[in-house]
């Protein structure tokens, strides 16, 4: 018989497959299990996860190890460690995140309301390798991000050559905080009554509203995965327990993987941003959580064909977090110009990776968008950032 946290994950999975068969039907997408272009399996692949603002002495450090027991014991052996990585950008999320995918350091609104103003690595391969859009996905649990994440506002590139951009957690956080505002709900704490509100949003011939942010003009739920996400939430609602996004945006990731077998993943997670609300302890958890999925994430690549032998995985904070005692309120933040905020670090795994070696090179975070263009064979002149030698093709 399985556990709560068992049955919860079964059914997590099961929600994150029926969302994701409703939204590729509706793109006309194909999927390996039934590919259009069988070739796609035997390609190179790149996945990157990025790790919100985590600081080196809860990670890798003497004191933080016992947060990342998976990555320091199980991948760090095969890995390449980069542990002085440094962001002198702006230390938000979506400028540090655009900054990373373009190679250029952005300086952009904080809140997603304007695009990279250099093209991202997404626009680069698609246009350059004539790519399709289900070779290229961006799936995020932040919800300081948009969907202009995905792409550009440079006229030659931009959303035409753009990442498919999902938003997983928001379909479930989203949904409950609309209910909980609207009518009877808004005072009430007992979620049965929140379900005709939920069913109500549902019903709407658009789910963007629900957080979901995707490429095309299609993005409408069937009969059937309405029914299915409707029953989801409420089944989640009445379990009165604590449900991680990140592990919600692991899931639909992975079945991402499983169908499409995307030569491109971003993967961004943010449950230890919970640190903005003060609990160091539920940020810690937040840590140990990034730690565990990405070590299954890897898992996942070497039992999936597609991806075995032929992957590299980039696993890297995107900032640390301000010191304590800081006019910034320390952990909670990631505002400081020091080293807490703007030093951090990365492991490479896969192919193209010395297993066990060790750079302590100070690098750059606009390293990495190089550094994967050149393993899929470009070399643009315009990224600023330079490709980490340490990295083979």
């Amino acid at each position: 018989m399985e556990t709560f946290t068992q049955s919860r994950r079964t059914f997590l999975t099961t929600l994150a497959a029926l969302l994701l068969d409703s939204w590729s039907l509706s793109r006309g997408f194909a999927s390996v299990d039934h590919p259009a272009d069988l070739s796609l399996q035997d390609q190179s692949k790149v996945i990157v996860v990025l790790c919100g603002g985590i600081r080196r002495e809860d990670t890798f450090a003497k004191e933080g190890l016992a947060n990342i027991p998976h990555l320091c014991t199980d991948l760090l052996p095969k890995s390449i460690l980069y542990p002085f990585v440094h962001n002198a950008g702006v230390t938000s999320h979506f400028n540090t995140i655009s900054s990373i995918l373009t190679g250029t350091w952005q300086r952009l609104d904080d809140w997603g309301k304007t695009a990279p103003n250099t093209p991202t690595l997404f626009e680069y391969l698609r246009k350059e390798r004539q790519w399709s859009e289900d070779r290229t996905w961006f799936i995020s649990s932040n919800k300081a991000l948009t969907n202009r994440i995905g792409a550009s506002s440079v006229r030659d590139f931009g959303p035409g050559y753009g990442a498919n951009v999902m938003f997983p957690k928001q379909l479930l956080i989203d949904a409950v905080v609309y209910a909980a505002s609207k009518g009877k709900a808004s005072r009430s704490a007992d979620p049965y009554k929140m379900q005709p509100e939920l069913a109500a949003m549902l019903e709407a011939n658009n789910y963007e509203g629900l957080g979901w942010s995707v490429s095309g003009e299609s993005s409408i739920l069937n009969a059937s995965a309405r029914a299915t996400v409707s029953q989801a939430i409420q089944d989640l609602l009445h379990a009165n327990a604590p449900i991680t996004g990140d592990e919600f945006t692991f899931l639909v990731g992975t079945e991402v993987m499983r169908r499409f077998a995307p030569s491109l993943l971003v993967l961004t997670f943010s449950d230890m941003e919970v640190a903005h609300f003060g609990s160091y302890s539920m940020h810690l958890a937040g840590i140990r959580t990034v730690d565990r999925l990405v070590y299954e994430l890897w898992n996942q690549v070497e039992a999936n064909p597609a991806y075995k032998g032929k992957t590299t995985l980039f696993v890297l904070p995107e900032f640390g977090r301000d010191l304590d005692g800081s006019v910034t309120n320390g952990f909670f933040n990631h505002r400081e110009d020091c080293d807490s905020t703007r030093l951090t670090w990365m492991i490479c795994t896969g192919e193209g990776v010395k297993p066990g070696d060790l750079s302590e090179r100070v690098v750059q975070s606009i390293d990495i968008c190089p550094t994967i263009l050149h393993l899929f064979g470009l070399d643009p002149a315009q990224v600023a950032g330079k490709a980490l030698s340490e990295m083979q093709v």
